[in-house]
């Protein structure tokens, strides 16, 4: 036996070292393989950590700043624009002169005619359903329009990081600087400054037309005044065609949305300025899209509702009318529905209405499918 097997040494010893060298060889250079690879595992477990430490850092920092966005939203844009609109509409639509008149006229019987004490009278009329209803609209379309600003700029904003990523040319040539947020959300004055006369004249003229048929006398119930509110709503919006309401919110015009820019811009190169406002342009673009489509044509009409039917409710406490067919004398109710204009108007974080829009469910999900499913960019 171990003859045989010295024999078969003998025989086979070149082959078997041989073999042997080949896999000692095969073995230290898999050793020397698995190795490498498992250096350039770790360097790219390092890289991708590293990537995605600095991804998470850019993606916190574009979150506090969309934070900070709807900060100069909820704490400035809005609370300005709600100042604003409470100043006009209440000096404009003032009643105390015309009631102080007719307590001439009652005190002096030749103070007044007639006619004068009946178109005070209408006067009275048409300006505190006016006072109250363009309360209602501005407030409601105010705290919807300021929000559609925020999601569409949130939008961008997360656009840009996603461009950025992989093109930093590209980035710097989207990017909007903060002085650009700034002019896009000071949109939001537009209505209470820049076109408030107009507004209220328009809504004067709806007023007008449906109380045209009531008189001073007639009696009236919660119900019937929340129809006569709601009536005079449907007016004011069929007499806005093709979405002419728009042109209250926000302004289509090049020039003012350059002098816009031009309020917080000072300082800046001309090329950052000329990016900001290809932006601005784009961002309006895209928000007179929102506006005047039928979802938010949808959320804009269930606010509005639910915003009458409060307001109706807060009357209703304060006169204790009964529902149908009891009720007071228009001319009494009168002062009352102006005055309904009142907490309409107050500032966001005080403001109940606001409050419950905010909250409405249809609402919340408006934004959201905003957020997740922009317009095209334009």
């Amino acid at each position: 036996m171990l003859t045989s097997a010295r024999g078969f040494w003998a025989r086979h010893r070149r082959k078997i070292l041989v073999s042997l060298g080949v896999a000692g060889a095969g073995y230290a250079a898999y050793r020397l393989y698995d190795a490498h690879r498992a250096q350039l595992l770790r360097v790219e477990q390092l890289r991708a950590s590293e990537e995605q430490a600095a991804d998470d850092l850019v993606k916190n920092q574009l979150q506090e700043h969309f934070e900070k966005v709807q900060s100069i939203c909820g704490t400035t844009t809005l609370p300005l624009a709600m100042h604003q609109l409470c100043e006009n509409i209440t000096s404009q639509l003032d009643i105390s002169k015309l009631t102080d008149k007719l307590r001439q006229g009652k005190a002096e019987s030749s103070a007044l005619t007639p006619k004068e004490k009946y178109d005070t009278w209408e006067e009275i009329k048409i300006k505190s359903f006016t006072k109250t209803v363009s309360s209602m609209w501005a407030m409601t379309l105010l705290s919807l329009y300021t929000r559609v600003q925020v999601t569409i700029l949130g939008r961008h904003l997360y656009l840009d990081f996603a461009r950025g990523t992989h093109d930093v040319q590209l980035q710097e040539e989207s990017t909007f600087s903060e002085n650009g947020h700034k002019s896009f959300l000071t949109t939001a004055d537009y209505l209470p400054t820049g076109k408030i006369n107009a507004y209220i004249m328009h809504m004067q003229r709806a007023a007008t037309e449906v109380l045209k048929e009531k008189k001073l006398k007639d009696l009236m119930s919660t119900d019937e005044v929340l129809q006569t509110v709601l009536q005079i709503l449907d007016m004011f919006m069929s007499l806005c065609e093709d979405n002419s309401w728009i042109q209250y919110l926000i302004p289509d015009d090049a020039i003012v949305q350059a002098q816009l820019m031009a309020v917080s811009t000072s300082g800046f190169d001309d090329s950052s300025l000329l990016n900001d406002f290809r932006k601005l342009e784009q961002l309006m673009a895209e928000t007179r899209v929102v506006l005047a489509s039928d979802d938010f044509r949808n959320i804009m009409e269930k606010s509005l509702r639910k915003i009458a039917d409060m307001v109706i409710e807060d009357l209703a406490a304060q006169t204790g009318i009964p529902s149908p067919p009891s009720g007071l004398p228009l001319a009494t109710l009168l002062p009352r529905v102006a005055h309904l204009s009142s907490p309409l108007l107050e500032e966001p974080n005080k403001n109940k209405y606001i409050q419950m829009i905010r909250s409405m469910p249809e609402v919340e999900l408006f934004y959201t499918f905003l957020y997740a499913n922009m317009p095209p960019e334009t």
